[in-house]
């Protein structure tokens, strides 16, 4: 269990550091919360929106490095939170974090992750990181804060080296809502906060494996009434609620663990002919209960740029379209498992990946990316209207 011989010496002012479950330690600042967290280690693009990446439940048991070398630069406020104070365990960036310039900042961001449990290490080079990231996966690692930049190196490398990894793990249990909850959230406006939905038709059932809440403030905006529900309800308890459709939610870990529980319940969705509509984790797990199998990626897809072309033949001119989207999966959908009735209707034009499906004679569709963006650009906020739309 010994470190590298090779392993740099702590320098003067460390007070934070990345020690890689192969012995390779990066030294850095320390900032926000004071210990220890262990994760898989990933990199995500976007130019914007770090508060809202840090609070997707998505990245539970991952640290974050932001490709974007200025992050906390517009500080933190209570308003651009996606969860209840869960996502990425820690976060990596180039620069130190300095005071915020912004007049909608309540928080340095600093504090901000200080309260919220989440580590975090400037300082380093991030573009090295994710360079070795893209070369070699995405590593398991700990990321520790100290502000006397005291570490027992031996046990950190015990602890990076002892995490199981993502593939196998369901996280969702970890981030899922507890209880129903009637979502009445509808979409933000500058000196005016968050709006109130007030449909009562059609009704959609959402099955929280780990959302964000801009996907229920869009379905709202698109005229539906939303309830929320535990990842692990019953069939009997979704269908006790009378929906009209059914929303499967994106979320953390391995779609295939999750699935042991969540895959029945909507394979009996789908035999009911209840209208489905999954994202991310649970684009996945509609995959997974119409036949298909579903991967672990080599490094995965996080970021706010990422181009989606539509294929599908139920596009009609639209077919062949390029959407710029927002991503955050480490787990993929292998298009060759499609079984006969399954259509791709996305693909990545990174590298091909399956990025939506559709069922025939089903009112029941995927996407892999986040059409809800926050944060991200807003072509594929048709979808929600799309979904809603079939419900009539």
């Amino acid at each position: 269990m010994a470190l590298s011989a090779t392993t740099p010496a702590q320098p003067k002012g460390a007070t934070g550091v990345l020690v890689l479950a192969d012995g390779t330690v990066i030294w850095g600042k320390g900032f926000g919360a004071v210990g220890s967290e262990v994760g898989e280690v990933c990199f995500n693009t976007a130019m914007t929106g770090y508060q809202e990446v840090m609070t997707d439940p998505s990245y539970d048991s991952q640290i974050v490095t932001f490709t974007f070398p200025h992050i906390g630069n517009v500080g933190a406020n209570e308003e651009d939170v996606e969860s209840r104070g869960l996502g990425a365990v820690g976060c990596i960036v180039r620069e130190e974090v300095t005071p915020h310039s912004n007049f909608r900042a309540r928080d340095e961001f600093v504090e901000w992750c200080a309260k919220h449990g989440k580590v975090g290490l400037s300082g380093v080079d991030t573009r090295a990181l994710t360079r070795r990231i893209r070369l070699n996966g995405a590593p398991n690692a700990v990321i520790a804060h100290d502000p006397q930049g005291k570490f027992d190196m031996v046990a950190l490398l015990k602890q990076a080296r002892e995490f199981s990894g993502l593939e196998g793990l369901d996280l969702v249990p970890r981030v899922s809502r507890e209880e129903n909850e009637d979502w009445r959230g509808a979409h933000w406006q500058l000196g005016h906060g968050y709006g109130e939905g007030n449909a009562v038709k059609p009704h959609v059932v959402a099955i929280d494996y780990g959302a964000k809440d801009n996907i229920f403030r869009n379905l709202v905006k698109a005229g539906a009434k939303v309830t929320v529900v535990p990842a692990r309800s019953s069939i009997e308890e979704i269908m006790a609620l009378q929906p009209d459709g059914v929303f499967l939610s994106n979320g953390p870990g391995d779609p295939a663990a999750t699935g042991d529980y969540a895959v029945p319940v909507i394979k009996e969705l789908l035999e009911r002919d209840v209208p489905l509509f999954g994202i991310c984790l649970g684009h996945q797990m509609l995959a997974l209960a119409a036949g298909a199998k579903t991967a672990k990626m080599h490094q995965g897809h996080r970021g706010a740029n990422h181009p989606v072309q539509r294929v599908g033949e139920g596009w009609g001119e639209s077919t062949g379209l390029v959407e710029i989207t927002s991503m955050n999966h480490g787990f993929a959908v292998d298009a060759d498992t499609l079984p006969a009735g399954v259509e791709q209707t996305h693909v990545s034009l990174f590298d091909g990946s399956n990025c939506g499906i559709s069922i025939a004679g089903k009112k029941a569709f995927g996407v892999q990316y986040h059409p809800e963006a926050s944060p991200g650009p807003q072509d594929s906020f048709y979808l929600f209207e799309k979904f809603v739309g079939m419900l009539g």
